[in-house]
C-alpha cells in the first residue's frame, strides 16, 4: 500500500471519529488542524485505525507520531 492509499482509507476513520464529513487529509496534518483533536479523541483515533486496519500501534510509535502523514506511512507499511 502507498502512503497516498492510506490517507485515502484513513479519511473515512478520521471524518467518523471526528463526526466531521469535510476532514480532507494531508501528510502535514496535526492535532492542530482539527478542533475536536484532544487527548481523549486521540486515543480513540488511535483505537479505531487499529481495527480498521487489524493492527496495533506500538506506544513509541503512537509517542513519536508528528503528522498524519507519519501515521500513513506506518499504515501503509503494515498492509504490505
Amino acid at each position: 500500500m502507498t502512503r497516498a492509499e492510506a490517507l485515502e482509507q484513513l479519511t473515512p476513520v478520521f471524518r467518523e471519529v471526528f463526526d466531521d464529513d469535510s476532514i480532507t487529509l494531508f501528510p502535514e496534518m496535526t492535532a492542530a488542524d482539527i478542533e475536536e483533536w484532544d487527548s481523549v479523541e486521540h486515543f480513540n483515533l488511535i483505537s479505531a485505525v487499529e481495527k480498521r486496519f487489524g493492527m496495533r500501534f506500538q506506544m513509541r510509535e503512537v509517542s513519536g507520531m508528528k503528522n498524519v502523514g507519519e501515521m500513513a506511512d506506518i499504515v501503509a507499511e503494515r498492509a504490505k
